[in-house]
């Protein structure tokens, strides 16, 4: 065509056409030659324009090849033409079938509930449900009592039953014969092995997060003081103890040095990460912290276990959770290497590939 518009009228295309259909194509006549003659009017201006932008490279397939073998094409799917007789795929149907992708893998459940450590609340897990709920699973971060946006005093808990409360609830409501797969960070170790003990059949998989994973009659504040482990003077250097009760009682809270929790939990986080915290964290309760687990083999011991350590944590200190590991083995352990105490704020992919990885583990016939 060039630099050309051609155009033919209706009358001249088929002259084997009867008289009739000519005596109509001459009443059109006019009128198409007249759009012709401005259609090519419009061409001849913009003809620089086009031309420059006609000029194209070698065949796009060729050029963006690489790409299209990653993801399976082949070299000619750029190349062809669009057909009206390609199905049309619906932008609301792809973002089903990524979430669809996850019932391709095994997955004993997709319900994550989040247990947040002591002082936290569920608003931590935040980049942890976006990444979760965005791959196809459930969750559900809750805030335990006196944590969080729940109303009860942290100085008013007096029990590990009533700490974790909020936890058992929602097992307690869990219908029969569905599961979830239970998250537990710090402190809220003790949490999660508590409802373990209260409904193995309702956790699929626990998962501790440089975690106090205690042992049958051991309390979440020995793990700071087992055998062989010298504490780190940090975490003692920045605790407040709170009386509410008054001095001559036991502690009824524990708070920390807002000046020092960034060395503490958060040496590898961000600056925004760690103004959310400063502002959102609460007191302890400390009768939980000094409570002893009652754990059988039974209902604690049925649940599978794994542990992920956080491999430059100021809080948890290597040592001690290795400590951890060793008096109470779980079934795998997960390192995450550059990650602080909270690795849901510094390494939240990291963490979320573990997520991931844990929940499609299969029970394997030797365990």
């Amino acid at each position: 065509m060039g630099n050309h518009l051609t155009c033919i009228p209706l009358s001249f295309r088929n002259p084997a056409k009867t008289t009739k259909f000519k005596l109509k194509s001459k009443q059109n006549f006019g009128l198409e030659e007249e759009f012709c003659q401005q259609q090519a009017i419009t061409l001849l201006l913009h003809q620089p324009q086009i031309s420059q932008s006609m000029r194209f490279d070698r065949s796009v397939s060729q050029k963006n090849s690489g790409s299209y073998s990653k993801q399976g094409l082949s070299r000619s799917v750029s190349a062809r033409p669009c057909s009206i007789t390609d199905p049309v795929v619906h932008p609301q149907r792809l973002l089903e079938e990524k979430q669809d992708t996850i019932t391709s893998i095994y997955f004993e459940t997709k319900k994550f509930l989040l247990v947040h450590g002591g002082g936290f609340g569920a608003w931590c897990w935040y980049k942890s449900v976006a990444l979760l709920e965005d791959a196809g699973f459930i969750t559900t971060p809750i805030d335990l009592s006196g944590s969080g946006i729940n109303s009860t005093n942290s100085n008013d808990i007096a029990s590990l039953e009533h700490y974790a409360k909020p936890v058992t609830d929602f097992l307690q409501k869990l219908p029969d014969g569905e599961k979830v797969i239970i998250v537990g960070h710090s402190f809220g170790g003790a949490c999660v092995s508590f409802a373990m003990e209260r409904f193995p059949k309702k956790i699929a998989k626990a998962i501790f997060i440089a975690a106090t994973m205690v042992t049958n009659e051991q309390r979440a504040f020995d793990v700071f003081a087992l055998e062989g482990v010298v504490p780190d003077d940090l975490i003692h250097s920045t605790q407040i103890f709170i009386y509410a009760n008054g001095r001559d009682f036991p502690p009824t809270a524990l708070d920390f040095e807002r000046t020092h929790m960034r060395e503490l939990f958060f040496n590898q986080s961000s600056a925004k990460d760690i103004a959310l915290a400063t502002v959102s964290m609460r007191p302890i309760p400390f009768a939980p912290v000094m409570e002893r687990l009652v754990l059988t083999k039974d209902n604690y011991g049925s649940v599978r276990r794994f542990f992920i350590q956080t491999m430059d944590d100021h809080a948890l200190i290597t040592a001690i959770q290795e400590q951890i590991i060793k008096l109470n083995p779980p079934e795998q352990v997960f390192k995450l290497k550059g990650s602080d105490h909270c690795p849901f704020f510094s390494k939240p992919q990291s963490l979320h590939k573990l997520f991931c990885e844990i929940a499609q583990l299969k029970l394997s016939v030797t365990h």
